[in-house]
């Protein structure tokens, strides 16, 4: 069977030079449905094993770092009016993604989230929302990077090594899938060194596959070991349907460390 690969390109259009600001808000979604309130019983730490308690642990750590990226894009459209049609520019939702605080000022996410948006925003795990500015881009490695002005007090993720990394370690992504933010999924590392073709057409290499779930949504997400370590960003999928399959890819953080740290690239013009 021939796979289709998905890099969620999550809106028709994605982003602009330097100095656009973009926009970034929480995604509604549908109306939830709601189960009665008996059916939701908190678990006692007591009664969490061992291994649930570091995991819960970690997300405790790490969720605040992670934010949600919305972006916007301006259409025009024609507006009937008493002297006839006149032409009226409006922002519509372009599309959503995921991102984590990088330093006390920056936001690392996908390229392919804010490519050829108008705006976006970026609602942190407390609810606020700011307005992002876009400050460097990698587009063939798929890697922007975002500031956000007066952004709340939060810790930046502690960096791993993805040189180190082994088939079989255990790992988590935390991100915004269709909308659902601060989602925590786990598995395992499946493969190093995947080549996948990326946005722009070129080959990225030397991926992390992972059987962790990974959504449209979790694109520009952290995908952390068990200690919490950042050790790549969730860049795409591969799948028959557009749905995740078991495979998802990441971008390794040696990758991500050497592209934003490197002179030229924050505030390069993607």
């Amino acid at each position: 069977m021939n796979f289709a690969y998905f890099a969620w390109p999550l809106g028709r259009r994605f982003c602009r030079p330097l100095g656009r600001t973009l926009g970034i808000t929480l995604a509604t979604g549908a109306s939830a449905m709601l189960a009665p309130k008996r059916g939701f019983v908190r678990a006692d730490d007591t009664e969490l094993t061992e291994e649930e308690r570091r995991t819960v642990e970690l997300f405790k750590q790490c969720s605040g770092s992670v934010v949600h990226i919305n972006t916007f894009a301006n259409q025009k459209a024609l507006i009937r009016g008493t002297w006839g049609l006149s032409v009226d520019l409006q922002e519509i939702p372009q599309g959503t993604g995921s991102g984590f605080l990088w330093d006390k000022e920056h936001i690392v996410t996908n390229y392919h989230v804010i490519k050829d948006a108008d705006r976006a925003t970026v609602t942190f795990a407390d609810h606020s929302v700011r307005e992002a500015l876009l400050v460097g881009a990698e587009p063939d490695c798929d890697l922007a990077v975002l500031k956000c002005n007066d952004r709340p007090k939060v810790p930046a993720l502690e960096p791993g090594t993805s040189s180190k990394l082994q088939v079989g370690q255990k790992v988590f992504a935390i991100g915004n899938p269709f909308g659902l933010d601060q989602t925590l999924t786990n598995g395992i590392i499946s493969g190093l060194g995947r080549e996948m073709r990326g946005v722009t057409g070129r080959m990225m290499r030397g991926l992390v596959q992972t059987d962790a779930a990974i959504n449209p949504g979790n694109s520009g997400g952290p995908l952390l070991d068990a200690r919490g370590r950042f050790i790549g960003v969730n860049t795409m999928i591969a799948s028959p349907s557009g749905a995740f399959a078991g495979v998802g890819f990441a971008i390794p953080s040696d990758t991500v460390n050497r592209i934003v740290t490197s002179p030229g690239k924050m505030g390069r013009n993607p």
